[in-house]
Parts: structure tokens; sequence; C-alpha cells
């Protein structure tokens, strides 16, 4: 047999017929999801709230909404997060083609046509679908919505510090240390002294005082891993017996968690009743972030429930205020001090920070790239929809995403693992030994093996 050789050019062919176009298999994954999609009609229900945002019989058909909508899902479950990396990716693989219903013979959409779709629809469509995956829960019996738990992280903007600007006169960082050396009485500094300046001098830049002209809506804060970013803040509102996602909502970065914790319940609230769930939340557990007299009086003018840490500060004077902040404070600390209290903090860390890492981790939602408050609601807003849909397949089906294994998933690679063993023990003496390594019991004894634990708490 001789050697094929890769041509160096290649001329198409005129006509191609469709029958010796390549055919996906498609992933098992995502045929899945797209027939659990079809069985609650989400491409139908997606076109019909976006049908207002479009002019009826005028110019050529725009991309469909549940395409574009697909494609954010498909950002979430390939750790994307750029609307580029999106596009790219579903224009390559073939499977993806299938999960989105574009034929071979057409083009998927491109990046500037997702910007084209976000500026059209409003955030309020996007929140939708968000509901809709919720009212999907519901639908299967997986939602509940009795307590839940609210905690915050941040998001990187898409702007950086060096280009922030003073609000007062328009200057940036280079220009203000230039004029705070010129009233030191230093005239014209190269950029040496000007970095000298800057490297000892105390530094303190305040919210107040500076912001970014490419994306004002950012805020500078400090982020995870301690370094200062402009950025935002996200808030979840967990619930702690489905672990599903009740509201997402995204806020400057300089917002107190104190001060959001209230909109973020009732926002909890609103989704659960578009939902079509009739439960009323009514337990609300946080960190001692959260912990202001105030907010948990207005929490329990909400017939909300309040497991709230305080954190250590100066005694409380109640003298001049309401009766009510001092009742609810007291309330609270007794609640948290129970042993029903002590259960639901360990929980509300362990659930509330696994959906930041398949969100913002896993799911490549930490960084944002678009700009502007309302832009990174709309993408986070179904970026948190997709990791709550792949908890609705992680219940259903025991996969949650396609490149991973979870629940029932591994039991085939458990079963090739013990029917490998076996093979040893068939092979000779020491094939008991090789099978007591592999799967954790002894020689002759009885039972199975104990499940192996899962490297990641995330579950991926």
């Amino acid at each position: 047999m001789s050697m094929g050789r890769r041509p160096t050019e290649q001329q198409p062919d005129l006509w191609v017929p469709t029958t010796e176009l390549p055919r996906s298999p498609g992933h098992a994954f995502y045929d899945k999801l797209n027939h659990l999609l079809d069985e609650a009609g989400f491409d139908r229900h997606v076109e019909d709230l976006c049908q207002p945002h479009y002019a009826d019989s005028v110019g050529r058909e725009s991309i469909p909404p549940g395409v574009y909508f697909r494609m954010l899902l498909v950002g979430y479950f390939e750790a994307l997060d750029s609307q580029r990396g999106i596009a790219w990716r579903c224009a390559d693989s073939l499977s993806l083609r299938a999960f989105l219903g574009v034929p071979l013979n057409e083009a998927t959409p491109d990046h500037s046509s997702l910007t084209k779709i976000r500026q059209r629809l409003p955030l309020e469509v996007h929140q939708q679908v968000f509901v809709f995956v919720l009212r999907l829960a519901r639908d299967k019996g997986l939602l509940r919505g009795k307590t839940v738990a609210v905690d915050a992280t941040t998001l990187e903007a898409n702007a950086a510090m060096k280009t922030i600007a003073r609000k007062d006169t328009g200057e940036d960082w280079k220009e203000y240390l230039k004029r705070l050396l010129a009233e030191k009485g230093v005239d014209n500094p190269t950029d040496e002294e000007v970095r000298r300046f800057d490297k000892n001098r105390p530094k303190k830049v305040s919210n107040q005082e500076w912001e970014s002209p490419t994306d004002p809506d950012s805020r500078i804060a400090k982020m995870k891993d301690g370094t200062t970013h402009l950025a935002y803040k996200a808030e979840h509102v967990v619930d702690l017996d489905s672990e599903f996602v009740l509201a997402a909502t995204v806020h400057p970065a300089d917002q107190a968690d104190s001060a959001t914790l209230v909109d973020s319940i009732l926002s909890a609230q609103v989704n659960l009743v578009l939902a079509g769930s009739d439960q009323e939340i009514e337990e609300a557990v946080a960190d001692k972030g959260y912990h202001k007299a105030q907010t948990l009086a207005e929490c329990e003018e909400w017939d909300t429930r309040t497991y709230i840490p305080e954190p250590k500060r100066k005694k409380s004077k109640w003298q001049g205020k309401p009766a009510s902040w001092r009742k609810a404070t007291m309330a609270n600390r007794r609640r948290v001090k129970g042993a029903r209290g002590k259960r639901l903090q360990k929980k509300r860390s362990e659930l509330v920070e696994r959906s930041f890492a398949h969100v913002c981790e896993t799911g490549a939602g930490r960084r944002a790239w678009l700009r502007g408050q309302e832009n990174v609601g709309k993408r986070y807003a179904v970026q948190v929809a997709a990791h709550n849909l792949a908890l609705v397949m992680r219940k259903l089906f025991g996969v949650g995403k396609p490149r991973t294994l979870q629940g029932s998933g591994g039991l085939p690679v458990w079963l090739a693992w013990v029917l490998d063993g076996l093979s040893g023990l068939w092979a000779g003496p020491g094939g008991g030994r090789w099978l007591a390594r592999r799967t954790g019991t002894t020689v002759g004894g009885g039972g199975p093996p104990a499940p192996r634990k899962r490297p990641f708490s995330t579950g991926c």
C-alpha cells in the first residue's frame, strides 16, 4: 500500500451532495439536554418573549432566539468566557451544531451577532429565561425554596485600574501624580521620578473620587485573591434543600452586603412565584457580613427568620433606635446559637460556595468581558440559568456537564475496574493482591468496595 500525501492546495468542489456531507453522531449530554428543552417548549417560549423586540415582516429574519440562548449555555458548559470563544467553538464542533440546530450548509452565528441580539433584548428577557429553568425544575419536582442561603462574590470587570480617572478633574493616574509632585516643587518630573514617588507614597483610591471612563458602572474592589481590580458584585440566593440558585443579581462592587440582602431575598421570592411555586421563603442564612440591625428588622417584617452570625463589635446602644431593631437582633442571636443555626451555617458554606465554584470557576464566569452593569447582568443571568439546568440534568440523569461523570454516571467505570480485577484473579495467584489494591478490599473478603471519594467538592 502506498503512502498517502496531503495536498498543499485543494480545489473545492462545485457541487457537493448533501448525502456526502459529514454528519456528527452527536454528544450524549447535549442530545439529552436538547430533548429536555424541547419537552419543556424552550424555543417557543423564548420566541414569544423576544417577539415584542422585533419588527414583523421588515428586513431579513434574525437568528432564532433559541440559538442565541443555547450559545450562551454552551459558554457555561464548555468553560468559555468570551463571545468570540463561544462562536469559534460552535463553528468548529459538529455536535454543537446539532445542539444549536444549525445545518452544515449554513454558518453558525458570529460573535458580533451575539452582541447585536444582546443589545436588542433587555435584561428582563434574560431573567425570564432564568425563571424558565426554575419552572422546569419545579415541574420535575426538584424545587423547594423554604430555606435559602445568601452570599456574594466579586466579578472582575472589563476595565483596567491604570485607566481610572478622577471625577472632579478628569486626570488619569499619571497626571494626578505629576500634579502632586508639582505641588511639592518638582517641575517636569521624569517617568522614573513619578514611579519612585508613587511607590513610596501611601496609596488610597476611593470610589467617591475615581472611576473608570471605559466602564463607569464598575467599582474599585478587592478580589478573592487579595488583588485590587475594577469589579462587580454578584449575589446568589441558594435553596438549601435543592441547591438551585433562586436569584442571581449583579450589583456595584462597593455596595455593602447588608444593603442588598432584602432585595435579593425578595427577588428570589418573585422568581419562585413566576416559576409556579407557592412556597414562601421562611428562613434566610448568611455570613456575618450581612449582619445589621435594620436589615434584620426588615427581614422580620417580611416574615423571614434570619440566621446571621453577629461580628465582634462594641456593645450596641439602642437609645433612639426603633424597638423592632433590638427585637430582631436578639431573636437572630438566639437562633444562631442553637443547633439548627449551626447546621444551617455549615450547609450554607458548602452549597453557596459550590454554586460560585460552578458558575465562576469551572463555568468561566469570574471575568466579565462586557461593560456596563446591565450587560454583565444579562450574561450572568443566563450563566446561572445554565448552572441550574446542569443541576436538573445531574439530578435526573446523573451527568451535569458534558466532560464529567457524576453520581450514577461513574458506575460503568467502577464495574470495568472490578471486571479488570477479576481477570487478574484468573490470570494468576498475584491477581488477588492486585484486586485488593485497585478496589480497596481484602483478598477473600465479601461485599463491595467502599465508594471512592470525589476529589472536588463541586462535583466536577
